[in-house]
């Protein structure tokens, strides 16, 4: 198997671990929320965002690694770079923005103390 074939697999398997990723997460997500509901426990909405959210900031980081690696499996054109330059572009804003609505700050600004350990949810 040439090297270049490999390198398209690969880049395949990564983009197909995005997809699981983003579906598990919905799923979880899903699940999750409707369980909290059923024992009352809250709160239901913020955590089903939040952990949503890591879902779907999760599967992005991987199909921006697939594509990446997609691209340098085939002879980089100035065409396939600059498609692979938007496509970066637009999910790395998307995953900026889901950051900041997850966590409530820019993936740059530093957490909080408060943020620094998971919060403690009431049961009752």
């Amino acid at each position: 198997m040439e090297i270049g074939a490999v390198i398209q697999t690969v880049g395949e398997v990564v983009d197909v671990m995005g997809v699981v990723a983003i579906v598990l997460g919905i799923t979880y997500s899903m699940v999750d929320a409707g369980v909290r509901g059923l024992r009352r426990q809250r709160p239901i909405y913020t955590r089903f965002r939040r952990v949503l959210g890591r879902a779907i900031l999760l599967g992005l980081e991987l199909l921006v690694a697939a594509d990446i690696i997609k691209t340098v499996a085939v002879t980089p054109t100035l065409q396939s770079v600059t498609v692979l330059a938007i496509i970066v572009l637009i999910r790395t804003f998307l995953s900026w923005a889901l950051q900041l609505e997850v966590t409530g700050r820019w993936p740059w600004q530093k957490p909080t103390d408060d943020e620094t350990t998971e919060p403690v949810e009431r049961t009752a």
